[in-house]
């Protein structure tokens, strides 16, 4: 492990099941299960090229890391949290398979010109902003959650203009926005192929989504993945996702 420069209030965290550690700062952004979950619902390309939406500090990308060689380019806005993957990256010696665009990712196309992306990843902004948008928090926060900086059509628009014929995006994000989801992945050719909802607990509603989609497929052949729940009554993780955090 390389040594790099931590900032105040920066901490390391490793997820077990893997030897990646990622440089978080709670004021400012620090993964959760959503990013883990994203990392390994689609199938990874070997080679190809591999891009991370809203790439935060990079925790889609370096857990999606240890399972390709394919090359991973981490997009983010935010110039400290660009700043935190950039390190990350150095911190896991991964600077020859990652690299880090600060930018808007509306501008994607100004770094990859052509279709030639073979997979998106992406955990956006959850939330539209409206009358009762809570827009109290932090700037870091408020742009990861909220629909300030970046929107659905605008990520779908992205893939569509990136992602090779038949590429695909992977998307995690909140169930009460399914049919606007389905709605602009439909205006912008994208065919969703695999969905999976996830519960905190049984008997509890679904508090996330996860969605693939192809590029000018087939809208035929969508399949609907068994649930997957994070916790047991008692709190504790399933055994699907202790696996996940902690390997066998």
């Amino acid at each position: 492990m390389k040594q790099v420069p931590l900032k105040d209030g920066e901490r390391i965290n490793q997820l077990f099941s893997t030897d990646v550690k990622i440089i978080q700062n709670r004021e400012v952004f620090s993964y959760s299960v959503d990013s883990v979950l994203l990392s390994r619902f689609p199938r990874l390309p070997k080679r190809g090229l591999i891009v991370d939406l809203c790439a935060g500090n990079g925790a889609v990308g370096l857990f999606a890391s240890t399972y390709t060689k394919a090359p991973i380019i981490a997009v983010e806005i935010q110039e400290r949290l660009a700043d935190m993957a950039k390190r990350s990256i150095l911190l896991n010696g991964l600077e020859e398979q990652m690299q880090v665009i600060q930018d808007d990712l509306k501008y994607l196309t100004n770094y990859i010109t052509g279709s030639k992306v073979d997979l998106i990843l992406c955990n956006p902004p959850y939330f539209k902003v409206d009358k009762q948008s809570n827009l109290n928090e932090s700037e870091h926060y408020l742009l990861a959650r909220h629909e300030i900086s970046t929107n659905l059509e605008e990520i779908c628009r992205v893939a569509q203009q990136t992602l090779k014929s038949n590429g695909r995006l992977a998307m995690v994000h909140r169930p009460d926005r399914f049919l606007d989801i389905l709605d602009t992945m439909k205006t912008y050719n994208l065919a969703p192929k695999r969905i999976q909802f996830v519960y905190p607990k049984v008997q509890k509603e679904a508090n996330m989504l996860l969605i693939e989609a192809i590029k000018d497929g087939s809208r035929d052949g969508l399949k609907i993945l068994p649930p997957l729940f994070i916790h047991e009554e008692d709190g504790s993780y399933t055994p699907e996702i202790h696996e996940i955090y902690y390997g066998n």
